[in-house]
């Protein structure tokens, strides 16, 4: 049996090049599109700064803006509902009294009240804001596909592929999918599978968690294929038995990223929650959301330019009936708590003005209480909380109405919403993509959000 000097096999060399990489769930990089040409729209976003990160902090299923950053305590009680406002950090900022952390923190965050699309329905609307642009035939419930729109993490990986270990694009730590409904927005859509995110599907709140994408076949061990160069000229002898399969013809790329995040120390390791002091963990909150939250942040430490962190599963926010508890009691205490430790580490550690920080759901809640005492699904009207990479804190954009019903000053899209991100991940929104049948694509028609940066 031949073996290669690292100690593996040939069989084992093959399982690194099928299974054991392929079987990572890893995109695989192939040749790049060229990079976006400059634009006056996204450079006056940068301010003449390098491109930024981000992390969405997405509360699926849509949270309340009437009940959290948009009150209206001087309107009837159907529409004001059970909560109180609270006077934050900034003189004349209020928020929802279970929001006290948060609170405190307004100086560090910029509040949009004026978001505004026409859709209710959750998958068209979370693909809608998540890609910055209309899901294409969309219809009502019309779940994940090729033909959608990419994702931000997806287009940026398609204008510009790294090959240095370190994915695109993270998304954790559940996967948007109540069968037979499965999200649209999560993926790089019409760019290709490989350009979509890692996606991680795992409590990092549980003792036993680790993620199955950086795990080894059986019998393998990083240390073990320390000599990457030698292994994947090991590998590419065999390729050339193989060549006249597209898999085959694959194989070199994918060798080649895999490898690098296997023997990756620094992206293996901001998985292991362990690193982390406890009284961090504890600020963060023992919870899945406050630990997401956290293993949010270590991705961003080791490069990770985009990170998505589900607050909760499926609809956790879609609070048809009995609103107010489910608030109180089970979503708003763990979200104040681990999206303010993530502010203060952010400042802390210096990264800040590197990290654009941005709360939402796909859409708002109804105005008026329904029978069941909880809101149902409002477009034309919500808000999203945004930090860091240049934003001005501790101030509103936008106003809705006496009922935050609509908007009552310019409404943004999520378009606008879309612009803002690329711009500030050094991509020009206007950026031609291609789609399955090499027909040219404008990436984005929204304007970034100057406000939120003056």
């Amino acid at each position: 049996m031949h073996k290669h000097k690292t100690g593996l096999t040939r069989r084992e060399s093959l399982q690194v090049g099928y299974s054991g990489l392929m079987g990572l769930g890893l995109p695989s990089i192939l040749a790049g599109q060229a990079r976006a040409e400059t634009s006056e729209q996204y450079n006056a976003v940068l301010n003449g700064k390098k491109p930024k990160q981000v992390i969405i902090v997405f509360c699926t299923g849509a949270i309340s803006h009437h009940d959290t950053f948009d009150m209206k305590p001087d309107a009837p009680a159907e529409v004001r509902g059970d909560f109180n406002p609270i006077q934050t950090s900034i003189p004349g900022l209020h928020v929802c009294e279970h929001l006290p952390k948060l609170a405190a923190h307004a100086d560090k965050y910029a509040v949009v009240r004026s978001f505004s699309h026409k859709d209710n329905n959750h998958l068209m609307s979370t693909h809608h804001v998540l890609t910055g642009e209309l899901q294409p035939g969309g219809f009502f419930d019309k779940i994940a596909s090729r033909t959608d729109w990419p994702n931000y993490s997806g287009a940026l990986d398609y204008l510009r592929p790294r090959r240095d270990g370190i994915p695109s694009g993270v998304n954790l730590p559940t996967f948007l999918v109540q069968s037979p409904l499965i999200w649209p927005g999560q993926h790089a859509g019409l760019c290709g599978a490989k350009h979509d995110p890692w996606q991680i599907n795992g409590d990092p709140n549980n003792k036993d968690f680790k993620v199955d994408a950086l795990t080894l076949s059986p019998g393998l061990d990083v240390n073990r294929i320390s000599d990457r160069n030698s292994l994947l000229g090991d590998l590419n002898q065999q390729r050339n038995r193989l060549a006249r399969t597209a898999a085959a013809r694959r194989m070199t790329s994918e060798q080649e990223l895999a490898y690098s995040i296997l023997t990756s120390s620094k992206l293996a390791e901001a998985f292991i929650m362990e690193k982390e002091e406890d009284t961090t963990r504890d600020r963060y909150g023992r919870n899945m959301t406050g630990q997401s939250l956290l293993l949010g942040r270590r991705l961003l430490q080791v490069g990770v330019p985009v990170v998505q962190v589900n607050i909760g599963r499926v609809q956790n926010w879609d609070s048809h009936s009995n609103i107010f508890p489910r608030l109180k009691d089970a979503l708003l205490p763990p979200l104040d708590q681990g999206v303010s430790a993530l502010l203060e580490d952010l400042d802390q550690m210096g990264m800040m003005d590197d990290t654009f920080v941005m709360m939402l759901g796909e859409f708002g809640r109804t105005p008026k209480i329904n029978k069941n005492a909880g809101r149902d699904h409002w477009g034309p009207c919500f808000f999203g909380v945004f930090a860091g990479g240049g934003v001005r804190g501790g101030q509103v954009i936008g106003k809705s109405d006496p009922h935050a019903a609509y908007p009552i000053t310019r409404p943004y899209s999520p378009e606008d919403l879309g612009a803002t991100v690329y711009s500030l991940l050094g991509i020009d929104p206007s950026s031609e993509i291609r789609d399955r049948f090499d027909r040219p694509l404008t990436l984005n028609r929204g304007e970034p959000i100057h406000e939120l940066f003056s």
